[in-house]
């Protein structure tokens, strides 16, 4: 009896605890869900801000956008961001990952505040470009600050977190403007939610990745202790950890060792990846939604249907996230491919037939938008989605991620920014 003790004991020493983990990691992935916010509300606000097709609709003193000015609108926070993808780096080295994700914060709620205030186009932009500059410093920050301090044994579950809290932050805006009318207003529901997670982010440590690279080692150990637990032994991930950026230090690449052939293989293949997955125009469907149903004139309410499609990502991201290691990443990117082609293709043949004849597509063909619309964004949620960024993290060693993962992550948001600005010079054409 006191043998099976000691050794219970001895195994749950060597264990790490997964409680802190999971609340650091929830904590975190709320300044993800705030990001995904930011990105859905555009699509509520859009419809609600555009020029009314019929002059008795138009409301006596209500702001409105013509399609280009909505165009601006939807795809300026692509360009916040761009930028915010390149001072990333910086600010993680800098001020730390707790740091940077608590710092994205300001310029959120100074966007919302752009917005929701907003008496011209020049304060629309100027806000959203804020809300964007979040988005592309928490789309690193958020992933490294979670990798850097997860134990292996649920690194990868953790690690879709934030892809996962992205999604489920659009559908909270499609939600919440399916409810609230006034755009104005519907950024006082967005914007607490990035209060929320400053609240949470006090009681947070910082990665012990950063304070080991600081000297502060001190500080590295007693934050990699409160992350695995009080029994748990931490003194062997300690020296690998140490080790590890030793040797980091003494092999750095810099931008002209990227041609070394080990490393330039596998950056076109990501740069590929990145480029594929927004030249899907995933982005530019999740931006104008509440448009596309508009125009597509479904019996359905566009309300009903955004909600539809934003749980329908949900559901596909979650699943994704446990079907990649069972059937494989290029398996489902093929799949995936695949179905958003014939999707997206079946939509394009619902406008082009109502366009030539609209009472024959809505009498026949009212269900394809929606169906297609729910392939297209499954398809992209198993696949495309969440597959790039997580081939980003497995094809490259450490001292190369910096400079490659920020190589892709721009590409990322330039193909962003291309595909959200021609979604209405193509729409009209």
């Amino acid at each position: 009896m006191i043998e099976e003790k000691s050794t219970e004991n001895l195994v749950e020493w060597k264990k790490p605890k997964h409680g802190t983990q999971y609340f650091a990691a929830f904590a975190a992935c709320l300044n993800a869900m705030a990001v995904g916010a930011a990105i859905g509300y555009s699509s509520p606000a859009s419809a609600a801000l555009r020029t009314p097709k019929n002059e008795s609709d138009v409301i006596e003193g209500k702001f409105y956008l013509t399609e280009g000015e909505n165009n601006w609108f939807a795809g300026s926070l692509s360009i916040g961001a761009l930028f915010g993808c390149m001072i990333a780096g910086l600010c993680l080295n800098y001020i730390g990952r707790r740091g940077t994700m608590l710092a994205s914060v300001v310029p959120l709620i100074a966007g919302w505040l752009f917005i929701g205030f907003t008496q011209n186009l020049a304060m629309l932009i100027i806000g959203r470009i804020l809300c964007g500059l979040t988005t592309g410093i928490s789309s690193l920050a958020v992933p490294t600050y979670t990798t850097e301090y997860a134990s292996k044994d649920i690194r990868g579950t953790l690690g879709t977190g934030f892809q996962l809290f992205v999604v489920i932050g659009i559908l909270y805006a499609y939600i919440f403007g399916s409810i609230i009318t006034s755009w104005r207003w519907l950024t006082l529901a967005c914007a607490p939610v990035a209060i929320v997670f400053c609240v949470l982010a006090i009681f947070l440590k910082e990665s012990p990745n950063y304070l080991l690279s600081k000297g502060q080692e001190d500080k590295a150990r007693e934050s990699l202790q409160y992350f695995r637990g009080k029994t748990y032994d931490i003194e062997p991930e300690m020296k690998y950890l140490s080790e590890s950026l030793e040797e980091a230090k003494r092999n750095k690449v810099s931008l002209k060792d990227l041609k070394a052939p080990y490393i330039i293989k596998p950056l076109i293949i990501t740069l590929l990846l990145m480029a594929f997955q927004q030249l899907s125009g995933v982005n530019a469907v999740v931006y104008n939604i509440n448009i596309i149903f508009q125009d597509s004139g479904s019996e359905i309410p566009e309300d009903v249907c955004t909600i539809i499609i934003g749980s329908v990502q949900v559901l596909a991201t979650a699943a994704g996230s446990l079907l990649i290691d069972r059937l494989g990443r290029k398996f489902l990117l093929c799949l995936s491919a695949a179905a958003m082609t014939v999707s997206i293709v079946c939509l394009g043949v619902f406008f082009y037939t109502k366009s030539q004849d609209s009472i024959w597509a809505d009498d026949n063909l009212g269900w394809l938008p929606l169906t297609s619309l729910i392939i297209f964004i499954s398809a992209f949620s198993i696949g495309y989605g969440p597959i790039p960024w997580l081939m980003m993290g497995e094809f490259f060693y450490p001292n190369v991620k910096e400079a490659a993962g920020s190589m892709a992550t721009t590409l990322n948001w330039t193909c962003v920014f291309i595909i959200t600005f021609t979604f209405a010079p193509l729409k009209r054409l």
